[in-house]
């Protein structure tokens, strides 16, 4: 590591002043050397001196970069010299612009996803919205010519409120996601024995889709820590993922292994399944496939948002394969309780 160079020019300054202090204290007639201390002593000074100008100067450079980097360029960079502690302070700022310079990235990204996602969400609620006025606006005006009609418009009716409220729980379930405001009461659970109640709660779903059920899951208990309504709302979401965009593959399959210290969940099924260049943004709020915007499929676009963030909160990964046309898998891992 390099010597401070205004220490070690201020050690000899006053190594130079006790020497100058010492001829005089002793009345010895040292005037060469006295005057060749004083040299030295003058020099030592104006060197001192130059370096507090150049230092400052420094200063003035470091204060006008900070001042960039607050108004806005981020790419403002302070160049080292070769005075350590002033290095290291130039590194912490240079640190600092450029974690600004993320922050200025994501926030960025984070209004552009929340314009979209806002966009989303009034299309989505003005659509269901918008056929419920009109079925109400038809009974009101007697169009309904009989009574099995109008009760095929309270049915349109009912469905649509329904999506319209799923919707609005899905939104709120996120809020309070982003907000850290879910509690999650970790415990032990039996991974496996929940993915069987799982199965047994869609069975019906699945015999309406006429989806055979194919199930790999050990007899023996699958231990996690996690919070069990988290997991139950996991498992839901994958499942009416699965039978919604499922159904032309007549087939849903359950499987949990374990790799690793970790127990892994893969809820499959041959479906029309995702472009690869879709893959990425599955778990994204409110992104559809082209496929899954038709109004017969149904969906928020939010499940499986609400999915992942959920696995993550409680320690886990989740991801997405698929080949079209032959085989699309959601699996999620948590680790194992030893």
């Amino acid at each position: 590591m390099k010597h401070d160079k205004t220490i070690l020019l201020l050690s000899l300054q006053l190594l130079l002043l006790a020497g100058l202090i010492l001829i005089e204290a002793t009345n010895q007639p040292q005037s060469f050397l006295r005057g060749v201390l004083f040299i030295a002593f003058a020099a030592i000074t104006v060197m001192l001196l130059l370096m507090r100008l150049r230092f400052k100067a420094k200063l003035a450079g470091m204060i006008d970069a900070l001042k960039r980097a607050g108004s806005g360029n981020v790419n403002t960079r302070l160049l080292a010299n070769d005075e350590p502690a002033v290095n290291e302070l130039i590194f912490a700022i240079n640190e600092l612009i450029e974690q600004l310079d993320k922050i200025r990235v994501q926030t960025i990204k984070s209004e552009a996803a929340r314009k979209s996602l806002l966009s989303n969400i009034s299309h989505d609620i003005r659509t269901p919205l918008t056929s419920i006025i009109g079925y109400v606006d038809a009974l009101n005006d007697d169009i309904a010519a009989s009574r099995a009609e109008k009760l095929e418009y309270i049915g349109i009716i009912s469905r649509k409120a329904t999506a319209l409220k799923q919707l609005i729980d899905e939104i709120f379930d996120l809020a309070k996601l982003d907000a850290d405001e879910v509690p999650q009461r970790s415990q032990r659970l039996d991974l496996a024995e929940m993915a069987r109640e799982s199965v047994i709660e869609f069975l019906p779903a699945l015999k309406q889709a006429n989806m055979k059920l194919t199930v790999s899951i050990p007899e023996e208990k699958c231990l996690v820590t996690a919070d069990r309504l988290s997991v139950q709302r996991v498992l839901n979401n994958l499942m009416k993922n699965a039978v919604q965009h499922g159904q032309q593959g007549e087939v849903l399959g359950v499987e949990l292994t374990e790799h690793a210290g970790f127990y892994q969940l893969t809820i499959w099924d041959k479906g029309q399944g995702i472009p690869e260049g879709e893959l990425t943004k599955v778990f994204d709020r409110m992104y559809r496939t082209e496929r899954s915007r038709n109004p017969m499929y149904g969906g928020s676009g939010l499940g499986l948002a609400i999915a992942k963030a959920l696995v993550e909160k409680n320690g886990g990964k989740i991801w997405v394969e698929s080949e079209p046309g032959q085989k699309t898998s959601f699996t999620f891992s948590m680790p194992k309780n030893s």
